[in-house]
């Protein structure tokens, strides 16, 4: 999916986090911020690139602000921003978990 323009999704409440998504020429950059970086910093950057992979963003700068929030809550979240920012009409069930 091309990133067409800025998109965020979710909250800064407790056990979430705001995904803000913008193009980007040429690469793909993400910066993760969490207060859990430490316990599961690994874990949040592989939930990201598998969900960036399955939805073939290759493209863009991805900002995650997580306050501690699930593994399919960082998808989800994920994935609606990814959604908004490619200004996709159709969803792509099987790519989606």
């Amino acid at each position: 999916m091309k990133i067409v323009r800025e998109a965020l999704a979710g909250t800064q409440e407790s056990s979430d986090l705001m995904v803000k998504i913008a193009p980007a020429h040429g690469e793909l950059e993400i910066v993760i911020h969490s207060e859990v970086i430490k316990q599961f910093g690994e874990q949040i950057r592989q939930v990201v690139d598998e969900t960036l992979r399955a939805m073939n963003v290759q493209q863009g700068l991805i900002i995650v602000e997580d306050k501690g929030a699930l593994d399919c809550v960082i998808r989800a979240r994920l994935q609606s921003a990814i959604m908004r920012a490619a200004e996709e009409q159709t969803i792509n069930w099987g790519v989606l978990k």
